[in-house]
């Protein structure tokens, strides 16, 4: 598999057929933490595993990181032994919201671990189901492999290196939120409403068009570009409310060819866990 970013379902077809890839199902409710994992043994892709993002992509018991902080290395690469996982191994993950929640999160973890081989299905779970392609469901049983993977976390930005370079003004922050979240007008899930001083606001569902699939990267590349202006992609940071749909601008960015913008991993439910931080609403 060549693409390091997104597959079709035309693409996923043949490589199913070839049986020599993972493929990861990640479909999340944020209201209803069992939804996805519920929704998966009625129905998922053929052979695909399931990877909660509580459990396998997060690490809950960490605070003051946001309320998704990065999994502990001993549990993400469990996650993936028991899937069968194996270096070499493609692997392509979905989901039920066009790859923000959690496909993306599980895109970006894999190359914080150096595995680039891998690719979100553009359209998800809702164009493999609407093209009438093959379903199973039930759990699904593969044979466990040794699995030993390190999170770079140097990829990632924390609270430090965004306040340095907020306050040198060598960064552009991208937030992902949809913008009335972003502005403070409201707040459904964190306890206060607004954003980063200085951030500017990219929802990712602009990443995607009317149907759901990702935009054609020359179309995402001129509206990245517009957005960056006269910076580099590497002078980018995304965030969004906890460092999940943040991943959702990344994977744009680099589908577009924009390489090398970064995860400000705690977002905003990591910014205001201290009180003392700024906060700014409005546009």
């Amino acid at each position: 598999m060549n693409p390091t970013t997104l597959v079709t379902t035309a693409e996923l077809e043949p490589l199913l057929a070839r049986g020599d890839v993972l493929v990861a199902d990640c479909r999340f409710d944020l209201a209803d933490a069992g939804k996805g994992e519920r929704e998966h043994a009625q129905a998922h892709i053929p052979g695909a595993a399931y990877f909660h993002l509580d459990r396998d992509l997060s690490d809950l018991s960490k605070r003051g990181l946001g309320r998704h902080p990065l999994p502990h290395d001993l549990v993400f690469s469990a996650a993936l032994a028991r899937a069968g996982w194996r270096s070499g191994v493609d692997v392509v993950i979905y989901d039920d919201a066009q790859g923000a929640l959690a496909a993306a999160r599980m895109w970006w973890l894999l190359r914080l671990a150096g595995v680039r081989n891998a690719a979100v299905l553009d359209g998800g779970w809702g164009a493999w189901r609407d093209a009438g392609l093959p379903l199973e469901s039930g759990a699904v049983t593969r044979a466990e492999t040794p699995v030993q993977l390190n999170l770079d976390r140097a990829q990632v930005v924390w609270f430090d290196e965004l306040e340095r370079r907020r306050a040198s003004g060598d960064v552009l922050l991208i937030d992902a939120r949809a913008a009335p979240r972003y502005r403070g007008e409201v707040e459904p899930i964190d306890a206060v409403a607004g954003h980063v001083p200085d951030a500017r606001n990219r929802p990712f569902a602009d990443n995607l068009d009317s149907g759901g699939r990702f935009k054609p990267r020359e179309q995402l590349r001129r509206e990245f570009e517009q957005v960056l202006g006269s910076r580099h992609a590497r002078e980018v940071v995304h965030m969004c409310g906890s460092g999940v749909t943040a991943c959702h601008n990344l994977l744009a960015m680099e589908h577009a060819g924009l390489a090398g913008s970064r995860v400000f991993a705690p977002s905003w439910s990591g910014w205001i866990s201290d009180p003392s931080r700024p906060v700014a609403t409005g546009s």
